[in-house]
Parts: structure tokens; C-alpha cells; sequence
């Protein structure tokens, strides 16, 4: 019998709630964007439902802008691999900004693999509030 291919979806992406690594619960979405301003602890990410691949690889990886470490060195990207826990699974990839923020700006893309197919990548770009001007003021306000 031919194994079924797995079927997977991005259930949301953008800005969540405080994630807990050690709670079973996966962060809420507040805000549906690629667009993330840079905050300290901001949590930015996407979650992905995966069915009928229960013990398969997942690959993550999430490839920050240049941002150095503590010996001034460009940190490599944040990969790992998880395996998928059950045959209805949901997945959060994500991350959060720390001190300094200037030098987490730009594009943060995350991707996910499974069995050597990517099956969600996305960009997300991280800017300082930008100020606007009177008349952006108003036009959010519908004048």
C-alpha cells in the first residue's frame, strides 16, 4: 500500500502572544504580517498544520539579517529538526528580538523542510517605527 503524501498549510503568521517552549500551547496570532516592528521580545513566526506525516522529519531553519555575536562574528542560521509528534499536527516557528534591536533590522526568513521539499517559507521584514507624517495620520483615520 502506497504511503499518503503528507498535507500541510500555514495556519497563521505574523505577530503572537509571549511564546512558553515549555508549554504545550502555541503562542495566539495578534496581528496577520510580514511586516514586524523592531520591539524587544516582539514574537514573530508562522504555524503550520501538518497531517498525515506522523515520524517524519521536519527541518526548520531561520536565517537571521547579519547580526553579530558576542566576538563580532556573523551568527550562522537557527536550524534543527523536529519530528512531526501525530498524523494532525500543528507547529510554530518563530523568534524574538533582544538587545541591541538596530542590529537584528531586515529580513528574517523562516523556512520549514519536509522530506526534502520546503513546504513554508517566509520573510519577514523587521524596521524601526518609521514616524509618519500628519497627512499618514489622517488617512489611517479615514479623512
Amino acid at each position: 500500500m502506497a504511503k499518503s503524501k503528507p498535507e500541510v498549510s500555514i495556519q497563521s503568521y505574523g505577530i503572537y502572544s509571549t511564546w512558553d517552549s515549555k508549554s504545550k500551547a502555541l503562542p495566539q496570532i495578534e496581528q496577520f504580517t510580514t511586516n514586524v516592528t523592531a520591539k524587544l521580545d516582539v514574537e514573530f513566526g508562522l504555524i503550520v498544520n501538518i497531517k498525515k506525516a506522523k515520524g517524519e522529519k521536519l527541518h526548520f531553519c531561520i536565517y537571521h539579517p547579519d547580526i553579530p555575536n558576542e566576538e563580532g562574528e556573523v551568527m550562522a542560521p537557527f536550524d534543527g529538526v523536529e519530528y512531526v509528534k501525530d498524523n494532525d499536527w500543528h507547529f510554530y516557528l518563530g523568534d524574538t528580538l533582544w538587545e541591541p534591536i538596530e542590529n537584528k533590522l531586515g529580513d528574517w526568513r523562516m523556512t520549514l523542510t519536509l522530506n526534502n521539499k520546503v513546504i513554508a517559507d517566509k520573510t519577514f521584514n523587521i524596521a524601526l517605527e518609521q514616524q509618519g507624517s500628519e497627512n499618514e495620520f489622517w488617512r489611517k483615520r479615514g479623512y
